[in-house]
This record gives structure tokens, C-alpha cells and sequence, in this order.
């Protein structure tokens, strides 16, 4: 390999390093205790996991478990192909119909992960001749799909209607994009003003509902509110894959033209029948749900009561702003020498001086567990 490519990226590492800010991946063992916590092992030590974006404990359902092995001797272990030679079965299918009856859609794209997805609306809708408007703190993959169509991207400020409603004055957009509930934040986006809004100027209005879909019934977004709705099936449905939600028109516009889907190898039908599967059961059992939202009730509780200001949010996701990357690496390893395991979260992935700690909660946590972590805490900030 070329010196001056080696020598370019050994600079670029030494910098992140030097920044706190090298990423780097762990080779996790899987654990099931007897009280069903979400938990790990690595290296081994155990930790229980407050990092997952598996809300309602669903990856270890025996329901998708028993889908999964049922799908695999029906259909076999892969797809075999793009959707458009014969990777599309009867299994993905009943995956786009279920989604398309609980959320009132004509018609749905399944996807193999929700960053394709958006990538691929996002560059396949759009060009140069277009400008769309979109949350400051939109996703990666949104906007990384915006600079490929060359579309003009306009930005309001985060959650602010005021700000949207200026900017669409200056120049009607073709279309406003937003999170239904913001990965990092863990706030809710005002839907239903944004909504109206659009409604008003006759703009498309696009949810990445990739946080929202599944915890809880009904949904935060169908479509009364969204004209396009992205959801994906790797958070609250603990499987994976993705699909893009629309009228039969623009899915069929993207079936003909968006090239991630024209040329790559479908989902598997196993995992469109996990998936439907896990779709099944948030739509016919609401426990879970429940569950989750008392449990981040509690934590919020907990925390107020040794003092430990968390951002507003209602939802699984919990950040914790500490604002320096050095604090908050700081407190992650220690709160990781108590077994307890929660993201460290830095630039870019968001703005600088906001390095926070990101907590997520789930179903499957007792009461125990959240305890242990507003201990954790209050020691580790002490």
C-alpha cells in the first residue's frame, strides 16, 4: 500500500487520539441473567448495558427467536439477490403490508439498514434543482444524502417551529425533513405544527422515525402527519433492517431509480419475519411499553433526588451534557469500573462542548438496575 496513504491515516488517528476522540470497537459476549437486564460481558467483566437502542428488550424475545428459526428453515439463510432479480419474497411482502396497516401508508421499501435507507430518499428524491429544509441536529445519514442529490439544504433551528416558519418564507422548500424523536437529545420533535406547516405551503414533510417507531402504540408518526415516514427495525423492534414509507407513487419512483436498492442484495425473508414478528407484538401487547415509560420515570426521579440534572427528555433516550470530552471519558470509565455501561458520546457525532454521557433505558431494566446507575453516577460525578 501507498506510504503517503499509510502516513495520512496514522496522522489523522494520532490527531483523534490526541482529541479523545478515536473510536474503536469491543468484542462483547452476550449474557442472559436470571433477572432478564440487559447485560454483557467483555473482556471478562460484566456490565449491565444502559447503551442499547434495544428499548423494549425485543432482540431476545423467544417470539422473534421462534420467528427467526421458523423463517430460516422456510426461506433459507439469505435473500440471493437484489429485490428486483429475485431477492423479493412473500416474506418482505407481509413485512411492507403490516407496516403500511399500522401506520396508514399506501405502500413501504425495505431497506437493510435505516442509514441506506435515508441515504437512498434522500439522493434518489432530490437534485440540484430542489431545496429541502432540515433539523439542525438531522442525522448523519440524512444529511450525508442530501449532499450527494446536490440539493440546496437549508437548516432551522433545532425543534424550532419560529425558525422554520422564517426560513420557508424566504423560499419554499420541496421539502422539510425531521427526527420523530432526536438520537442524541432524546427529545420529540413538534410533529404535528411541523406538520401543519407544510400542510399550509404544500411541502413534502419527511420523518426519520428511526427512535419513535415501536415504543409505543399508537405510533408517534403515521401518515396524517408524515407524507414520508423512515423507520428502522435495529431500535424498539430489536432486530433488523429498515423501511421507507410512503404513497404507492414514490415508492414506485424508488423501486425504478434508487440505486442502493436497484443494486444491493435484499434483506434476508428471515429478517422480514423477525420483523414482522416484532411488529406483531408491540401492535397486540402494550406491557412493554408501559413497562418502559415507568422505568424512565423512575430514573428521572432518582436522579432528581441526589441531584443529577438530566436533559428534558421523556423518552428511553437519557443524556447526561458534561460538556468536556476529557469529563466525560472520565466518568465513563469509571462508571465502567462499577460494571456499569453507558456511551461516552463526542463530537461530531454532537455539537462541541456538549460531550455527554448517553443513557438509554429499557423495558427490561428493574428497578435495581436503574438504582445501581443512579448510584454509579452520583459516586462517579462526585
Amino acid at each position: 500500500m501507498s506510504t503517503s496513504l499509510l502516513d495520512k491515516i496514522e496522522k489523522a488517528q494520532a490527531q483523534l487520539a490526541s482529541q479523545g476522540l478515536l473510536r474503536r470497537r469491543h468484542a462483547i459476549s452476550a449474557s442472559l441473567p436470571s433477572d432478564g437486564a440487559l447485560s454483557f460481558t467483555l473482556e471478562g467483566k460484566h456490565y449491565l448495558n444502559f447503551s442499547s437502542n434495544d428499548y423494549l428488550g425485543l432482540s431476545r424475545s423467544s417470539q422473534l427467536i421462534d420467528a427467526m428459526c421458523d423463517g430460516a428453515k422456510r426461506y433459507g439463510a439469505g435473500s440471493g439477490s437484489s429485490p428486483l432479480v429475485t431477492g423479493y419474497s412473500e416474506a418482505h411482502l407481509a413485512l411492507e403490508q403490516r407496516l403500511c396497516k399500522i401506520t396508514g401508508h399506501q405502500a413501504a421499501l425495505l431497506f437493510c439498514s435505516g442509514f441506506s435507507a435515508n441515504t437512498a430518499l434522500m439522493k434518489t428524491l432530490f437534485d440540484s434543482s430542489d431545496t429541502v429544509m432540515a433539523d439542525k441536529l438531522m442525522h448523519a445519514s440524512v444529511i450525508d444524502g442530501l449532499r450527494d442529490s446536490q440539493a440546496q439544504l437549508k437548516r432551522f433551528l433545532h425543534n424550532d417551529i419560529a425558525s422554520a416558519e422564517r426560513i420557508m418564507k424566504l423560499r419554499v422548500p420541496t421539502a422539510l425533513v425531521t427526527e420523530s424523536i432526536f438520537s442524541m437529545d432524546g427529545d420529540i420533535a413538534p410533529l404535528s405544527s411541523l406538520s401543519r406547516l407544510c400542510k399550509q405551503n404544500n411541502v413534502c414533510l419527511i420523518v426519520d422515525d428511526a427512535h419513535g417507531f415501536g415504543v409505543q402504540m399508537p405510533p408517534l408518526v403515521d401518515a396524517k402527519i408524515a407524507d414520508i415516514q423512515v423507520v428502522t427495525f435495529g431500535k424498539a423492534l430489536g432486530c433488523q433492517g429498515a423501511a421507507i414509507l410512503a404513497s404507492q407513487q414514490v415508492i414506485d419512483f424508488l423501486v425504478a431509480n434508487a440505486r442502493e436498492y436497484i443494486y444491493s442484495t435484499a434483506i434476508s425473508p428471515v429478517n422480514a419475519s423477525v420483523a414482522l414478528a416484532a411488529v406483531d407484538l408491540i401492535d397486540t401487547d402494550s406491557s412493554l411499553a408501559r413497562r418502559l415509560s415507568d422505568n424512565i420515570g423512575y430514573f428521572r426521579l432518582q436522579c432528581e433526588r441526589v441531584d443529577i440534572k438530566l436533559t428534558d427528555s421523556c423518552t428511553a433516550i437519557q443524556p447526561l451534557v458534561l460538556g468536556d470530552v476529557d469529563t466525560t471519558l472520565l466518568v465513563a470509565d469509571k462508571l465502567k469500573q462499577l460494571g456499569l455501561w453507558v456511551g461516552a458520546i463526542r463530537p461530531p457525532t454532537v455539537p462541541k462542548g456538549s460531550a455527554r454521557l448517553r443513557m438509554t433505558i429499557t423495558a427490561m431494566h428493574t428497578r435495581d438496575d436503574i438504582d445501581r446507575l443512579v448510584d454509579g453516577l452520583s459516586t462517579s460525578l462526585g
